[in-house]
């Protein structure tokens, strides 16, 4: 199977935004708090172990550190260059006034392929990075392996209603792809439980922010780093006048409030670790206890 993704490319653009991401993703910060308040299923459960997975300048690995003194914090990220910029918030033994105990540990490393010991980790908390991954269940599946059991798995990703708007108006100018395909809630959950995660829950959350024109928006992408990574993209510049097509076509959708609109559609998934032995689904027979349909889904 052909990769979705150029995931040389994913780096490279998160790479170059190292600087500019933390204050452009606001919409990612917004949601990173709404997934930490997620953190309270663990009730009195103190971790051992927490990983903080495409933690881009690690602003949940800092509270987790904050809120757990004496566990190990795991901050990963795939470009380099995002873990350096988490660097001066404090990677020491002195953070606002609170004495650590341990640091914070960083890993440059891919989701796909996480260069964790089997069974050694409490908590896994993932915002905002699975939609660039090709194949859920097997990162899901990688995810358990690492999780211990009972293990919390925490994550959020786009679905696929996210930039639709920007999806339809450069389909106006020509047939190449610029916005990425995202999994839907229901995929997104089917994934989980053919890794054979149990009690999961979805949510999911609709954002709209508004923009001047279509190059507000684009500038705003390529400081998150959420630039077009598809392996189908166009590899040249686009053309000024599949630009203006574009443009022209997103302005049709301007709001009362004159703003063009951009949607993201935000997934939040919480499970469990199974206990060893646990079925999954192999060679295309279903061994779960639990249909897709039947996961419950919580919508704001």
């Amino acid at each position: 199977m052909n990769d979705v993704f150029d995931h040389r490319h994913v780096r490279r653009a998160f790479s170059r935004a190292s600087a500019s991401y933390d204050a452009a993703a606001q919409l990612q910060h917004e949601v990173e708090n709404r997934l930490l308040e997620s953190l309270d299923y663990l009730d009195d459960r103190v971790p051992d172990v927490v990983v903080d997975l495409g933690c881009g300048p690690a602003r949940a690995a800092t509270h987790m550190r904050k809120r757990w003194s004496r566990a190990r914090v795991i901050a990963i990220d795939l470009a380099l260059p995002m873990l350096q910029q988490a660097k001066p918030r404090g990677w020491g033994m002195l953070e606002s006034s609170l004495r650590l105990q341990k640091p914070i540990d960083r890993i440059n490393a891919d989701a796909r392929a996480l260069p964790l010991a089997d069974g050694s980790v409490d908590v896994l908390f993932c915002n905002l990075c699975l939609q660039w991954v090709d194949d859920l269940g097997a990162v899901f599946a990688g995810f358990r392996r690492v999780l211990k059991p009972d293990g919390l798995l925490l994550c959020s990703t786009f679905g696929p209603d996210t930039l639709y708007e920007l999806r339809e108006a450069f389909a106006q100018a020509d047939a190449v792809p610029h916005v990425s395909p995202f999994a839907s809630i229901a995929e997104f959950g089917d994934a989980l439980m053919h890794a054979g995660f149990r009690n999961p829950v979805l949510d999911r959350d609709d954002f709209v922010n508004g923009y001047d024109d279509l190059p507000a928006l684009m500038r705003e992408l390529r400081a998150i780093g959420a630039t077009n990574a598809l392996t189908t993209r166009r590899h040249t510049l686009t053309g000024k006048s599949r630009f203006a097509k574009a443009s022209a076509a997103y302005d049709e959708m301007r709001t009362d409030d004159g703003r063009l609109p951009a949607t993201w559609e935000v997934i939040y998934a919480q499970a469990w670790a199974p206990q060893p032995g646990a079925p999954i689904r192999e060679g295309g027979y279903d061994v779960v206890s639990v249909p897709a349909s039947g996961i419950p889904v919580r919508r704001r």
